[in-house]
């Protein structure tokens, strides 16, 4: 069974950055089938940034491209999302991903508020 734990979310004044984590325990597939989403209220939750099926590369939304980063900890299982340049429509609550087969694991979320 797979867990994981996301953090570092919070308040954020526009411009300004953040790094989320997400732990991961359990037996997972890979690294690089753990990805971050997001979710807005009335909205469908969407993918943020993943790595791509080889996992020598990165995807990311349109809407936070060239301002965010996955990334990744060799050491543990471990991803995270480092955002930047800020804006008010960043603000959501983030979730890690893991997909083994067609089981689906989700974080509990980590709010990020961007506001002045």
């Amino acid at each position: 069974q797979v867990q994981l734990v996301e953090s570092g979310g919070g308040l954020v004044q526009p411009g300004g950055s953040l790094r989320l984590s997400c732990d991961a325990s359990g037996t997972i597939s890979s690294i690089y089938n753990m990805d971050w989403y997001r979710q807005t209220p009335g909205n469908q939750r969407e993918l943020v940034a993943g790595f791509t099926s080889g996992g020598g590369n990165t995807k990311y939304a349109d809407a936070v491209t060239g301002r965010f980063a996955i990334g990744r900890d060799g050491t543990k299982n471990t991803i995270y999302l480092h955002m930047s340049s800020l804006n008010p429509d960043d603000t959501a609550v983030y979730y890690c991903h893991h997909k083994f087969g067609n089981v689906d694991t989700w974080g509990q979320g980590t709010q990020v508020t961007v506001s002045s």
